[in-house]
């Protein structure tokens, strides 16, 4: 897989880690074969899943339901790079111009 799709959501507590493994394995059915969900950090606030695709917006455009379903997606931020990268480009919220980070 050439890219790495970070979805970024807030929170950090013990239910919103519960809440993240729930979410992880939805995206696991939901992306199928065409992507790789890789993992999860938590910590600083913020709950980041990694997700390996070679095509990331048609990766988070399969996730957004998911996310809305679950009334998460006011909570989100999604940006990808390639997995060799450093520099990530957002794509959620749509139009957004803040700098991603993952601390």
């Amino acid at each position: 897989m050439k890219y790495q799709l970070v979805i970024q959501i807030r929170g950090d507590s013990l239910s919103d880690y519960d809440e993240m493994v729930e979410l992880e394995d939805e995206l696991i059915t939901e992306l199928g074969d065409s992507a790789e969900v890789d993992g999860h950090d938590v910590g600083s606030g913020e709950t980041n899943i990694f997700i390996l695709t070679n095509d990331p917006l048609t990766s988070l455009r399969h996730s957004l339901p998911l996310l809305e379903r679950r009334r998460a997606l006011v909570n989100v931020r999604a940006a990808y790079r390639l997995v060799e990268g450093e520099r990530y480009t957002v794509v959620w919220p749509e139009g957004s111009t803040e700098d991603f980070r993952i601390v």
